[in-house]
């Protein structure tokens, strides 16, 4: 019994601290910020996690989490993997980047851009995330070649990081203006570039 309430403990926690670091950035919400918004005491954080560090840690996991069900949804029924691949990127524009799922409509990029010259640590973190996509993104293009559905003599390395490079831009753009175009012609010039990658 104690076990469970200590799990729904930490996962209120973490919940709550998710949305203060999407809404204000890490370094603006303070351990006050936390406790009030949990309802716990310091003490009571401090039983789950040994620092505000550890925290953002079990956070960045399930944003991790968060973001996978947005951006793999319906993926694993594609046969094709450019097809995919642009499946993939649309769930990111439209399900996760378009429909706001974090206050800012992101939070791995706004994150990078806080830690970068604070903390190695997280953002080390964060840069390990991003390139692990982007070999997700080559290891489907290179299955896609393999199969003999792209057109030969493609440098594969560097279309996955176009479209990560792209995907990521048009984040920051959004997180910026809120502007609804930018992931929207996002959609639509990946969409048109994946499909010149095509073997006709």
């Amino acid at each position: 019994m104690k076990r469970e309430k200590g799990k729904l403990t930490r996962k209120s926690i973490v919940k709550k601290s998710l949305r203060l670091f999407s809404e204000k950035g890490y370094y603006n919400t303070s351990m006050a910020d936390i406790v009030q918004a949990t309802g716990l005491t310091k003490g009571g954080i401090y039983g789950q996690f040994k620092s505000k560090e550890e925290i953002w840690h079990a956070v960045y996991d399930e944003a991790v989490n968060i973001w996978r069900s947005k951006a793999f949804r319906g993926t694993r029924e594609i046969s094709n993997p450019v097809d995919r691949v642009g499946k993939l990127t649309e769930n990111i524009l439209k399900d996760f980047l378009g429909a706001k799922v974090f206050k800012k409509g992101a939070f791995f990029v706004p994150m990078l851009f806080e830690f970068s010259g604070h903390s190695v640590n997280m953002t080390d973190k964060i840069s390990k995330g991003f390139e692990g996509f982007s070999n997700l993104l080559y290891r489907w293009l290179k299955e896609a070649a393999d199969a003999g559905l792209l057109k030969k003599g493609l440098n594969l390395e560097e279309i996955a990081n176009f479209i990560f490079i792209s995907l990521n831009g048009a984040t920051s753009l959004f997180v910026a203006t809120k502007d609804p175009r930018i992931w929207q012609h996002t959609i639509r010039q990946l969409e048109f570039y994946v499909n010149q990658l095509k073997r006709g």
